[in-house]
């Protein structure tokens, strides 16, 4: 084993998000399905590290406290963000959202548990390829599979929630582009820009921005409160009922900051710096997570279980088209949505945001999308998945679990 320090991780990532973005660029496929760069470029440097530790025996290690950091800028930026006075804006298409993602949920759930009955395998690892990880992610099912295991005996559950969440991530990237490369079909004209005017951060990260010296070092220091903030009331929160992962804390104290600065100071916050650094972290974010993909332990999965991740895949990119992008409007908006729910639907939040981003920047600006999948993706997901959750939970220990 060849373990890499935070300095060497960072090179890593950075090779890996150059091949995606050549890959992405001189294949057709990668690029008219709008497989984002991070996506293509780990899940290729992934397959070459397995190769490797199969054929010569070395493995190598990457450091994981740096892509933690990276997760927790991305999701601190998006709070820094988000405008009290834009979201306004969000609405009823806000709420709908939610009852939609909130009714996937319930739909990787039973899909899930009854699965894994049908194949006579414990309901509770159905749970586990799910909402745990799925809508979850990485942490979610980490937090969950501990309490499986130590709860309810089950075992290998933080092993295998790590696998499914890790699948997740990749599956949720790839089905993305495809999803809304189907409904373009449906959608005659784009979405007419009059209707939000206000440019929202991380839609297009190619553009280019006004950032200096200033904006920066303000910008920094904001995003190293908000996490200080947020890092404080995950500690204060922990093992009582308003317990969240620290990246929503994170989250909620930059919005708090972004509109005390915005409303009560009347300080102009630079949309654009932010816009690019958590661009940035996204990116390395991504690299990072895919270009640890165990591969050997997904591929070790019993088949059950790649069973129920195989079919789960087909429900979200169905719920997306059939469900997803009519309530949404049935318009450009709602392509860009669809799309996003995929990502989060599947993987995590920084997934739904590339996928969107691999649409936009083909097809043109979404800020509607942009103003509500991070939010609830990041925010309100965590505190409806919870509660679904434990109400499965009780459901599979009457079911044998």
């Amino acid at each position: 084993m060849i373990q890499l320090n935070a300095y060497l991780t960072l090179v890593a990532a950075t090779i890996v998000l150059l091949l995606g973005t050549v890959l992405v660029r001189h294949i057709g496929f990668l690029r008219n399905n709008h497989i984002p760069e991070a996506v293509a470029g780990g899940f290729i440097v992934a397959i070459g590290l397995l190769v490797l530790s199969e054929t010569t025996g070395i493995s190598f290690g990457f450091d994981g406290g740096l892509q933690t950091m990276l997760m927790i800028v991305f999701f601190t930026s998006i709070g820094l963000s988000a405008d009290f006075s834009r979201l306004i804006q969000g609405g009823k298409p806000l709420v709908i959202f939610v009852i939609a993602v909130s009714a996937m949920i319930v739909v990787q759930n039973i899909v899930g548990m009854g699965l894994a009955v049908a194949l006579g395998q414990n309901p509770f690892y159905g749970l586990i390829a799910g909402s745990i990880t799925l809508t979850g992610g990485h942490g979610n099912g980490a937090a969950w599979g501990t309490v499986l295991a130590e709860k309810y005996g089950l075992e290998g559950a933080v092993e295998l929630a790590m696998a499914c969440a890790t699948f997740g991530l990749v599956l949720g990237g790839l089905i993305g582009g495809p999803v809304a490369r189907h409904l373009l079909k449906k959608v005659k004209q784009p979405k007419n820009e009059a209707e939000y005017e206000v440019q929202e951060a991380f839609e297009e990260p190619t553009a280019k921005r006004k950032v200096n010296t200033a904006s920066i070092t303000e910008t920094v220091g904001m995003l190293a409160i908000s996490i200080s903030v947020g890092s404080y009331l995950d500690v204060l929160t922990k093992d009582t009922i308003m317990q969240m992962p620290t990246f929503v804390w994170c989250l909620f104290s930059g919005v708090i900051l972004r509109n005390i600065v915005t409303h009560v100071f009347r300080r102009q916050v630079s949309d654009e710096t932010i816009d690019v650094l958590g661009n940035v972290a996204l990116s390395f974010f991504l690299a990072m997570a895919l270009m640890s993909l165990k591969l050997a332990q997904l591929a070790g999965l019993a088949a059950p279980i790649l069973i129920i991740i195989a079919i789960q895949t087909v429900v979200m990119a169905l719920f997306a088209i059939y469900v997803t992008f009519r309530v949404m409007g049935s318009n450009y908006d709602a392509i860009v949505m669809s799309a996003g729910h995929c990502g989060f639907g599947l993987g995590a939040t920084p997934t739904a945001i590339a996928n969107m981003q691999a649409i936009t920047k083909v097809f043109g600006p979404s800020h509607k999308a942009f103003l509500i999948v991070p939010m609830v993706g990041a925010f309100f997901v965590d505190i409806s998945n919870s509660a679904l959750i434990k109400i499965f939970i009780e459901i599979g220990s009457k079911l044998g679990g």
